[in-house]
């Protein structure tokens, strides 16, 4: 790890609750793992995956007010579904707070709750690690995905959508477009 991810690293770690960042280191070496597998920027994969939660220090109204404030545009379906907006805040506060000029990585943390079509690796690295990393509680599907993620990260993006939609689904939340979209797009 670089020195400025590990001033990153301690930053974060004071902000975001235990569960959170346990969560968060869980993602961070998860995509590593799968920057490696896959041939992709180790670095970039870090440091998506420490700085992707990191709009969720506040609670949900407080990072409503953040993106009004900052002029960040959210969706209806945003407003809906409060759970999507860490990943557009936690993306400006990565460029403005944490000095982060990449866009993939900014897009990365953009797209990592969605998923989108036509992912860039680094995309899908953070969305499936997202959904992996070793500290998530089991899920229906999960094992699956942990067992086909390093041979084929499409259909493991695949899944990850389908088994979101059905949860979603099962559970009478409503369900982000882009969610869909990225199902539709990747089966």
């Amino acid at each position: 790890m670089t020195e400025e991810l590990l001033a990153i690293r301690k930053d974060i770690h004071k902000k975001l609750k235990k569960d959170r960042f346990e969560h968060t280191t869980g993602v961070m070496y998860t995509a590593a793992s799968l920057a490696m597998c896959y041939g992709e920027d180790i670095q970039k994969a870090l440091t998506a995956g420490l700085l992707h939660d990191c709009g969720k220090y506040c609670p949900v109204k407080e990072q409503i007010t953040l993106c009004r404030k900052y002029e960040i545009q959210l969706t209806d379906s945003e407003l809906e579904m409060p759970a999507l907006i860490h990943a557009k805040l936690g993306a400006y506060l990565a460029r403005h707070e944490y000095g982060i000029k990449d866009q993939e990585i900014l897009n990365a943390i953009t797209w990592h709750t969605t998923g989108r079509p036509e992912m860039t690796m680094l995309e899908k690295i953070l969305y499936i690690a997202d959904y992996i990393e070793p500290n998530r509680k089991v899920i229906p599907g999960l094992e699956e995905i942990r067992g086909v993620v390093f041979r084929d990260i499409d259909r493991a993006v695949y899944l990850s959508a389908a088994g979101t939609l059905r949860y979603l689904a099962d559970s009478g939340r409503a369900v982000d477009p882009m969610t869909v979209n990225t199902c539709e797009f990747y089966k």
